[in-house]
């Protein structure tokens, strides 16, 4: 950032970074990422800039002074570190989904063997209704490097309820409204993707009514939890 960046902007990028930096320690807790795999970002509000983990560091290394600012083409703006490899994905969701706060990538097993399944998580579960809306859906396999990734991300979420999308034979990224809900959502979407898979080991499993998927989103999205929005 310049010399000329406002303190209030300098304010909400170290915000961010702390938040950001923080959050990978989810990742870790919950399984979510082995080794220097995984990413998550967050949307500096008010500007053009959002904070992302920098490529190859140590998640026993990150800390809020290592996390790398781009604009939402992607360039870096400010950091001592190359930002994630997923970079130019994640730029490409903030640039057309405006309402997206936060992008989260991992490997988490369960999510992962239904990405290389190329298959989508039924709606079978309660939860699954209340966080996702319906079916995680399927997006496109792309090669990373490129914002091929982040254009299959928006053309499968657009319009869709559900704040996760399993990339063909890649891994699973989830949205939020900042990326702590994004954090959420990954770690809900590991979960229901472990149970759906061990429900049709056992058997036959049955779809929920359309009308009860939307009484149950409906719900949860707008009664469940405190008025703080906090679920």
């Amino acid at each position: 950032m310049s010399a000329t960046t406002s303190a209030a902007v300098r304010r909400a990028v170290e915000v961010v970074r702390e938040d950001v930096a923080s959050l990978h320690a989810e990742l870790i807790r919950n399984e979510l990422v082995i080794w220097t795999a995984g990413n998550v970002s967050g949307r500096v509000p008010g500007t053009d800039l959002f904070v992302i983990k920098p490529s190859g560091v140590s998640y026993d290394e990150l800390t809020a002074e290592d996390m790398v600012v781009c604009d939402l083409d992607g360039h870096l703006v400010e950091g001592v570190h190359q930002p994630s490899s997923d970079t130019a994905a994640h730029a490409y969701v903030y640039r057309h989904m405006p309402e997206v706060g936060g992008v989260v990538h991992t490997h988490s097993t369960y999510a992962t063997a239904w990405c290389a399944r190329r298959e989508p998580i039924p709606c079978v579960l309660t939860m699954m209704a209340d966080e996702f809306g319906g079916d995680i859906p399927v997006g496109p396999f792309a090669l990373i490097g490129d914002d091929s990734i982040g254009r299959g991300i928006v053309e499968t979420l657009r319009g869709s309820r559900s704040r996760a999308v399993l990339m063909g034979g890649h891994g699973p990224f989830t949205i939020g409204r900042s990326a702590r809900d994004a954090v959420k959502a990954a770690v809900m979407l590991e979960d229901v993707a472990r149970t759906v898979h061990v429900a049709q080991q056992l058997g036959q499993t049955w779809r929920l009514d359309d009308t009860d998927i939307d009484s149950l989103y409906d719900r949860y999205q707008n009664v469940y939890g405190q008025q703080d929005g906090s679920r």
